[in-house]
């Protein structure tokens, strides 16, 4: 399987992930002309996208979805209340209600070769979910915007090959910075807000294992994280945890907001 980030942030999400013979992309939170440039970086075209992901309704994961599904008619993969959600944003423009399929948390579905598995994850948003997703013995995941994490969180990803998981703040920058009004920083740091880099971090020592072989750290706040900070202070927390292992062990990287990562191949 492959993995990469096209964008990733607060401002924009599209990750791009594929069996070799099927290709999928979760959210599309930017334009149509940068989906269309980081595709044609892989040696892709927009048309041999065979299905789209969505996490959840918030503009930074659906902004380019109206232009995208009218232009090329792709399938569009959303649980029920985010697809009533999208229905309700107007600035979308229509999009043609066949291309919408409604799909479960918890309850696995294919795309063709791709087995695909939606995660209930905690966030101020409709329905959301994370991607857990499958093909021949290798598996990917995308873990973003949520506020906190359990045992069903770690056990939905364990054994996952390649991860992009959020960083979304350092809690000191945001708690001490001052373009945040007070409601907005507690939504940020509630049970539905977002994973600070502590809280990424003592995640990934829970998932890490030995086939474990590359790490994207994503969906980071242009204005509460430094990429340098949030890649920093996961390998401390890794560093600090009872695990049996430790951060040189695996590839971490920052996925960035404007351009896309390296194809990771699992």
């Amino acid at each position: 399987m492959e993995l990469c980030s096209i964008a990733s942030g607060s401002s924009g999400n599209c990750i791009y992930v594929s069996s070799g013979s099927t290709n999928l992309l979760v959210d599309v939170g930017i334009s149509g002309k940068r989906i269309e440039e980081g595709l044609n970086s892989l040696g892709l075209k927009t048309s041999e996208i065979d299905g789209i992901l969505i996490t959840h309704e918030h503009s930074d994961h659906i902004a380019g979805l109206g232009v995208i599904s009218r232009k090329l008619g792709i399938p569009i993969y959303a649980t029920s209340g985010t697809i009533d959600a999208i229905r309700k944003i107007s600035t979308l423009g229509e999009i043609p209600e066949e291309l919408f399929n409604e799909i479960r948390a918890n309850e696995r579905f294919t795309i063709n070769d791709i087995y695909v598995n939606p995660i209930r994850i905690s966030h101020d948003a409709a329905e959301p979910v994370a991607y857990r997703m499958e093909a021949g013995q290798r598996s990917v995941g995308v873990l973003t915007d949520l506020g906190i994490y359990n045992d069903y969180i770690v056990e939905s990803f364990k054994m996952v090959e390649a991860i992009l998981i959020e960083a979304n703040h350092d809690v000191n920058m945001l708690q001490v910075g001052k373009r945040y009004p007070y409601a907005l920083k507690q939504r940020i740091l509630g049970e539905k807000g977002h994973l600070s880099n502590e809280a990424s971090g003592q995640l990934l020592c829970k998932l890490l294992h030995d086939n474990m072989r590359q790490i994207l750290l994503g969906h980071l706040s242009q204005e509460n994280n430094l990429p340098e900070l949030a890649y920093e202070t996961v390998r401390l927390e890794i560093l600090m945890d009872s695990c049996e292992y430790r951060p040189e062990d695996f590839d971490i990287r920052v996925a960035g907001r404007s351009e896309r990562s390296e194809l990771i191949a699992v």
